[in-house]
């Protein structure tokens, strides 16, 4: 069974940065594509960023560039996600996903699993 489990979250100050780590379990880690998605109060799940199954292509939505960095680990099967010059806007519940297969998607239905998600808050 699919396992994820997020970890990195808390409360920073504006500028600051956080590194979040997905554990995964359960599954043939090296096969899939993973993302990392956030919902904020009221809001839609948004794709933050997603990686290709073998790292060799990633995706950032816009407000993200230059900002956030994923990442991942095969051996561990650990996905990540650097995050700095954080802003209040990227408060959220951020969760990671497997894809359904190599090449990731950039829709939520095609993630069919997540993880329970962690906080993040940035605020002064």
């Amino acid at each position: 069974q699919d396992r994820l489990v997020e970890s990195g979250g808390g409360l920073v100050q504006p500028g600051g940065s956080l590194r979040l780590s997905c554990a995964a379990s359960g599954f043939n880690f090296d096969l899939y594509s993973m993302g990392w998605f956030r919902r904020a109060p009221g809001k839609a799940s948004e794709l933050v960023a997603a990686i290709t199954s073998n790292a060799d292509n990633s995706y950032y939505t816009d407000s993200v560039k230059g900002r956030f960095t994923i990442a991942r680990d095969n051996d561990l099967n650990t996905l990540y996600l650097e995050m700095k010059d954080l802003k209040p806007e990227y408060t959220a519940l951020y969760s990671c996903a497997k894809g359904q297969g190599p090449l990731f998607s950039l829709t939520p239905p095609s993630y069919p699993a997540w993880g329970q998600g962690t906080q993040v808050t940035v605020t002064s």
